[in-house]
């Protein structure tokens, strides 16, 4: 007696209830929790982005958390409108840049602002009680050399408490922060709208 062929939806059917077992089984020894240093890097868009959803993640589930802006912390950006507007008893957000490096021409008080960046971010880390503090585009500061990648490290890998998520973003994090990371996403560029002489538009780039 010849079996009857199964159906695309039964072979469907079958080849998910295969999946699904073996996620499940996957599942059951994944228990550890603990607070990540998650890194996102690259040259494509999408960097910060990905973090302020962390955010908003973090703000739906009322856990309290932070954003230490840096280098761009002068731009009127849509995140910080709705975070300061409708979040801030839940989220604190610092705005301590004022401006890419080539906007604000004086390295000096760009090393100052980053310092000061960086002292606040210290702070937020160190406060037990905020389970997740956005250091956006400090990996500009580190690649400039504005912020030492040693401290910066040294401090993530012993002063962070153990159940606080950190993110750092910005294009070209340097390797040190990398094998210091849990979680490492780098964007690539496939096209981008700016190289077609698109400028920059609400809602999309801030």
């Amino acid at each position: 007696m010849t079996d009857t062929p199964l159906s695309d939806e039964a072979r469907h059917a079958v080849k998910m209830a295969k999946k699904k077992a073996a996620r499940d089984r996957m599942m059951e020894k994944k228990e550890g929790e603990k607070g990540l240093i998650i890194v996102h890097t690259g040259a494509g868009k999408g960097k910060s982005s990905s973090g302020f959803g962390m955010i908003l993640r973090c703000i739906a589930h009322e856990m309290p958390c932070a954003v230490v802006q840096f280098i761009k912390g002068a731009w009127d950006t849509g995140e910080r409108r709705l975070i300061e507007g409708r979040f801030s008893d839940l989220c604190q957000f610092h705005a301590m840049g004022e401006g890419f490096t080539w906007e604000t021409q004086d390295r000096a008080r760009d090393i100052a602002m980053a310092r000061k960046g960086w002292e606040k971010a210290r702070d937020l880390i160190r406060d037990p009680e905020i389970r997740m503090v956005l250091l956006d585009e400090i990996n500009i500061a580190l690649r400039y050399d504005y912020l030492d990648i040693a401290e910066v490290v040294a401090f993530l890998e012993t002063e962070k408490p153990p159940m606080t998520h950190v993110v750092l973003t910005g294009r070209n994090a340097k390797e040190e922060l990398i094998g210091v990371a849990d979680l490492v996403t780098e964007m690539t560029m496939v096209k981008h709208p700016f190289r077609s002489g698109i400028k920059g538009q609400p809602g999309v780039e801030f």
